[in-house]
Parts: structure tokens; sequence; C-alpha cells
């Protein structure tokens, strides 16, 4: 997993201009004829998504780990929400779909995609060379960084001090992988999720923890006393994971996340969750 700092999706949208002085006869030739193109455009996806096979029947059943704010948490009510659930629902309405949630550790999401229990998998998840021996992955539909939190007193001030450092981070995200890497896996200890981990350090069990820059900064706002290094530590993409050969599915979210581009979703789902620094 990892962070969406500035998950600002680009979109190039081309407006086109009607000329001024055009005719009325022009303007509405040119008025029907993109109505006619979006209805066959529409009509065209709506037969692709009935040909789907998906695991549940009229569902697009994502897996995924609640407990990785802005992109999937529980509300106070038990609902879900989020970035990664709002551009699933609309994924799933591209696709003439009902998206159905299922809530799981973070490493058993990834599994069931990748054994076909779920559709899909989004929580975060980065495209790596490891995860695409097992799974297939959408086109990226945002970008994210790994951050350091730390407390306000500490002597970590770069990602070179975490050597020798007890570091927290979330068991089976690219976090855990790069630190792992980097430091050694004596070094690194991993929790169900970022909260406990958080929980961790509040606690004086490690010095650092390594986690996406959104759900970071959502912690570090809840826990006085901890900070976010300016330092980052990764940059990466996130996309929606799927079962190694489901091309047809495959190529579907594609469509669907295309068309969620060009109208301008996506960013208004990113807006939504994460304020432009």
């Amino acid at each position: 997993m990892k962070k969406l700092t500035a998950l600002m999706l680009s979109s190039a949208m081309m407006l086109s201009l009607a000329a001024c002085g055009g005719s009325a006869s022009t303007d509405t030739a040119s008025s029907e004829a993109a109505s006619s193109e979006a209805a066959s455009s529409e009509e065209t996806a709506t037969g692709e998504a009935a040909e789907l096979t998906t695991v549940n029947a009229g569902k697009l059943t994502m897996s995924t780990n609640a407990a990785f704010p802005p992109y999937e948490m529980t509300t106070d009510s038990g609902d879900f929400e989020g970035i990664d659930i709002d551009v699933a629902a609309a994924v799933a309405e591209k696709l003439g779909l009902e998206l159905q949630i299922d809530d799981m550790d973070f490493d058993a999401a990834l599994l069931a995609a990748q054994n076909g229990k779920s559709d899909m998998v989004m929580a975060g998840v980065t495209v790596t060379d490891e995860r695409l021996k097992v799974m297939d992955f959408s086109d990226t539909y945002a970008e994210g960084i790994q951050s350091i939190i730390v407390p306000e007193d500490s002597d970590i001030a770069t990602v070179d001090d975490l050597s020798g450092k007890a570091i927290g981070t979330q068991r089976g995200t690219t976090g855990y992988i790069y630190c792992t890497d980097d430091f050694g896996e004596d070094n690194v200890i991993a929790y169900d999720d970022g909260l406990t981990a958080v929980q961790a350090l509040n606690n004086g069990q490690v010095d650092a923890v390594v986690i996406d820059n959104a759900p970071a900064k959502a912690f570090a706002e809840a826990n006085p006393g901890l900070k976010i290094l300016d330092t980052a530590y990764a940059q990466e993409d996130y996309a929606i994971g799927v079962a190694k050969g489901n091309t047809e599915l495959l190529n579907a979210i594609n469509g669907a996340l295309e068309e969620l581009q060009q109208d301008g979703t996506l960013q208004a789902i990113v807006d939504k969750y994460i304020t432009a620094e």
C-alpha cells in the first residue's frame, strides 16, 4: 500500500468550443450527433458488462482492508467509505453491477482476488514486480507516497536514520517490503493495521512507522506528539488487482477508469477526501 500524497490524477480533458456565429442547424446537428454517440457508447458498455463473469452474478465483489484512511475506512454506523470505496462504486456503476465489499486483513484481501474469491482488490494496493507474478493490475488510478511517522522529539530526521531502529509497518504492505529490504527483517515489526503500528509508536515499542502519506497524516493529526518527516520514503502508484489472466474483467475495469478520469469523477473523489496542499 501507499499513499496518494498529492494524489492528483492528471486528466487531460479536451473541450470543444462551438465557433461564434455557427448556424443553429449546425449546432443542433452537432448536439444530436454527440447525444447519439454517447447513447451508443453507453449501450456498448452495458452490453459488455452483461457479458462479464463475476464471483457473484450481478455483483462486483471487492476485497479490502477498511482500516486505511482516507482510502477505506468504517464509519460509526458500520458503513464503508473512502477513496477506494467511492472509486469502486463508480466502476461498478459503469459496469452495471452492484458493488459488494468484503473487509479483511490486507494479505487476505490480496489473496482473495488472486485466488478468485473476490473480483478485485482495492486497499491502496501498489503494483510491484512480485505481485505482478501472481496478479494482474489495472491502469493507475492514484499516486501515493510512503511516509515516516516519528515522535516530535525523535532523532530520526531522514530515511538513513532508520538504520538500526525498530520500524513499525502494516503487514504485507510495500512499506513492510521496502523496510525489510533496506534495514533487515530483524528491525521491522509488522502489525495487522496502521492504527496498531501507530499505537506501538506511542507506547515506545517502535521508533518509527512507515506507511502511506494520507493515512500517516490522519494518524499524526489524531495523535499529538507525533510528526511526519519532510523526506518521503518512496513514491508509488495505486491500481486495482484482479486474478491473473482475467483479461475480460481487467479490460472492463480499465474502460470504466478511463471514462471516470475523463469526466472528472476520479479527481472529484480524491478532492472529497484529500485537500490539496
